[in-house]
């Protein structure tokens, strides 16, 4: 059986914010806009199809339609979710979309839960208004209190909330106060991000020009630990880098991801990762960032050309292997050794066997890139 999670990637946001250095195009819902859309769904829906079919997909246990923000589709999410619903044998175990909160309308919302949604994924990032207004984080708390209720009214045992460390004028204590508020909303996944300065984003821009900073390292490194203290306290299981999640609610897509199991990518800037399980090999390909030449791929003229293919890029054992060791330690359970040993006809613990010894009693995923250093000077020199 061919097992390949799926991928959506929707370029299109309604605002961009600070910090952020993915590929988007910014959608204000006039006519042209609304075309444009129409357009891209036309060609995404080709490109899923495609690839389901070159692949001979049978089964697509997990689904994640991100972005950008797919809420700004609206109500024209529907022409995708139903167009998936086409596909032979379409029945995810769990079928995920983010989300911003100013954009979840019932609407939207409506036409998730009946197009087979059955996990919602919100980005939150702080209530904290000055922090949202310093990155061009649209909306206030208030606002964004009453959007995250009613996420949780249609959503009520599948809601994931991203929420983020490290912005302007944030503190450890504005942070503890940002997630004992959350927790009042009871979410069954929390992903707990550190801000990473990207560069050529306009934060950056601010800060070298001085019109704003951000807390320093360390200050950053405690209001995370502090963030990761009260979830773990309020039963959160801390189960990879980022990711906290109730029991049974870890999110299964990403940890396909983590896992290194293959996944198809659609969509500008989208990935997707082919294993070969039998020879220990892989190949990925990446989608261009730009849009018009993605709908380019799939007009009328261009049927069949299995576009993706013209960006692959074979992962040799080596090279999966470090990438299986580098995903596999952002859980707190570690790459599976089962998979590993029949995957690359080894045991795990022979691969790298001095630096586990070293960090048999530390925190890999805590130290997660000293650890990896380590790890991949041994493989290299093996």
């Amino acid at each position: 059986m061919n097992l390949f999670s799926l991928y959506i990637n929707i370029p299109f946001c309604s605002s961009f914010c600070d910090y952020c250095d993915f590929y988007s195009e910014l959608i204000t819902n006039n006519l042209d806009d609304n075309i444009k859309i129409d357009i891209f769904l036309s060609s995404l829906i080709s490109d899923i199809k495609q690839q389901i079919e070159y692949y001979d997909v049978d089964i697509i246990p997990t689904v994640y339609i991100g972005g950008g923000t797919p809420s700004v589709l609206g109500k024209k999410i529907k022409i995708l979710l139903d167009a998936l619903k086409q596909l032979k044998g379409f029945s995810p175990e769990e079928f995920t979309i983010e989300a911003n909160p100013l954009s979840l309308t019932d609407e939207f919302l409506d036409a998730c839960c009946s197009g087979g949604v059955n996990r919602l994924s919100v980005g939150i990032q702080t209530f904290h208004d000055i922090s949202r207004a310093a990155v061009n984080r649209g909306g206030n708390a208030e606002t964004i209190e009453k959007y995250l209720k009613k996420g949780k009214e249609y959503f009520p045992h599948s809601l994931s909330v991203d929420m983020m460390t490290g912005l302007p004028f944030q503190t450890e204590e504005i942070v503890k106060t940002d997630l004992n508020h959350l927790l009042t909303f009871k979410p069954q996944h929390i992903s707990l991000y550190s801000l990473n300065l990207e560069n050529n984003t306009p934060l950056e821009k601010n800060i070298l020009l001085k019109k704003i900073c951000i807390p320093g390292q360390d200050e950053a490194d405690t209001m995370w630990l502090s963030g990761c203290d009260i979830l773990k306290k309020a039963g959160y299981e801390h189960y990879e880098v980022s990711n906290f999640s109730l029991p049974d609610k870890k999110c299964r897509h990403n940890l396909r991801y983590w896992n290194m199991e293959s996944w198809l990518g659609a969509g500008p800037a989208a990935s997707g990762t082919i294993i070969n399980e039998k020879e220990g090999l892989g190949v990925r390909y990446t989608y261009p960032e730009n849009l018009n030449d993605y709908n380019g791929y799939f007009n009328s003229h261009s049927k069949n050309n299995y576009p993706w293919l013209n960006s692959c890029k074979n992962i040799e054992k080596k090279e999966l292997i470090k990438e299986t060791l580098l995903m596999g330690y952002r859980t707190n359970e570690g790459p599976d050794k089962d998979k590993f040993l029949k995957r690359f006809n080894m045991v795990m613990s022979g691969c790298i066997p001095k630096t586990l010894d070293k960090w048999k009693n530390k925190n890999k995923m805590l130290f997660l890139n000293s650890f990896l250093s380590e790890a991949f000077i041994e493989l290299d020199k093996n």
